[in-house]
């Protein structure tokens, strides 16, 4: 086993939850429908029962309020399946940090305040087809203010979970003639609002739980601006970072259970006389994934700790998101090799973690985006 994990009884509660809650129901969950939903909210109502929701959310809404560097080990655990975080309700930390932010009084109230005690969840729209999402500058969404409200028009897509959740957070374009850098605001959109329409499930690799929506002259009020107008950008940079940080823990958990299904796999399965481990052919795979995850974990950690230590951390949080995403990808794909024709079918969490780890490349700017913003910094610190 190459997974540190923190010596608290908590650590060992989460393993447990996972292992023996959700993992068994990912099927189910991932599949979505009336039964997934179900199954998922008795999960949440476990979690809260056994002490376990919302490990990193601060106390004051309602969670443990453990910091990144204590939740870290954990995230790791709870990422071991994509329905961990929702399950344990950490999955809310990156919209409830921006609302307790950067709402107002009202949003806190209408929006934040049921979300953290588990209601309907948050959804976050940016990208917009046909637009490089590494590219706001492109964003042709707008909201104009007029009068105490603000009206929106555009369309979005990939925004996680728009299909049931309470409301959207909207990047827009709210100014015109000036800096991309202060021309996009954030307006929290509720999902019920005339106009706001779901047009498409979009999935990736076929799997669901992505949307595409339309905001058809969408009404907001005026108060339903985070932060102030023309400073949206800023506030999607703070989600971001922690964000990245976040997902490449994940990530780090599904890397490290494809490797405890390869280890199994060589040590159960016999073929030409012997177990696969006596293959020598094959030692070569349990190497190089051991070491992609130990170099992913000691970057992804260099990244947590810039993050805790309130600096630049953006060379730290660009290099683990790149290397982090190849070393999932690889481990993920070694994986499957081992396990022959069957790692290519739904007997094994295999495909969907393959699912994963290929989008794990794109999602939060591709790798290209990350290499290319990384080498201009270390090239501006050398000068």
């Amino acid at each position: 086993m190459t997974e540190p994990l923190p010596r608290t009884d908590l650590a060992g509660r989460v393993r447990t939850f996972v292992a023996d809650r959700v993992i068994p129901a990912e099927t189910l969950l991932l599949a979505g429908g009336e039964a997934g939903t179900r199954t998922m909210r008795a999960l949440q109502h476990e979690a809260r029962e056994a002490g376990l929701w919302a490990l990193p959310l601060p106390t004051h809404l309602g969670g443990h309020g453990l910091d990144l560097s204590a939740y870290a080990p954990l995230a790791e655990i709870e990422g071991r399946s994509d329905c961990g975080p929702t399950a344990l309700g950490s999955d809310l930390l990156l919209d409830a940090l921006m609302l307790d932010r950067h709402a107002t009084a009202t949003v806190r109230e209408r929006h934040l305040a049921p979300m953290t005690r588990g209601g309907s969840g948050p959804s976050f729209a940016m990208t917009e087809p046909g637009i490089a999402g590494s590219d706001p500058s492109g964003l042709g969404t707008t909201a104009t203010l007029d009068g105490d409200s603000w009206r929106i028009t555009g369309r979005k897509w990939f925004t996680s979970r728009a299909a049931t959740a309470a409301f959207t957070t909207v990047v827009c374009r709210t100014a015109a003639n000036v800096d991309n850098r202060n021309a996009f605001s954030l307006l929290v959109v509720p999902t019920d609002a005339a106009g706001y329409r779901v047009v498409r499930e979009l999935p990736v690799l076929g799997a669901g739980g992505q949307y595409e929506i339309v905001l058809d002259d969408v009404r907001v009020p005026a108060d339903h601006l985070l932060g102030e107008p023309g400073q949206g950008l800023r506030i999607v940079g703070e989600r971001l970072a922690l964000g990245r940080t976040l997902r490449c823990l994940r990530w780090l958990g599904q890397a490290q259970r494809a490797h405890d299904l390869m280890l199994t796999r060589l040590t159960t399965r016999h073929a030409h006389g012997g177990p696969l481990a006596e293959q020598q052919l094959l030692h070569s795979l349990v190497f190089d994934s051991h070491a992609d995850i130990a170099a992913a974990r000691a970057l992804t950690y260099a990244a947590v700790d810039a993050l805790t230590n309130g600096g630049d951390a953006r060379i730290a949080v660009g290099t683990a998101k790149v290397v982090t995403a190849r070393a999932l990808h690889a481990v993920v794909d070694r994986a499957i090799q081992v396990h022959g024709a069957e790692g290519l079918t739904d007997d094994t969490p295999l495909p969907m973690l393959a699912r994963t780890a290929r989008a794990a490349r794109i999602l939060d700017g591709p790798d290209e985006l990350h290499i290319t913003t990384v080498a201009r910094r270390l090239l501006r610190v050398s000068r």
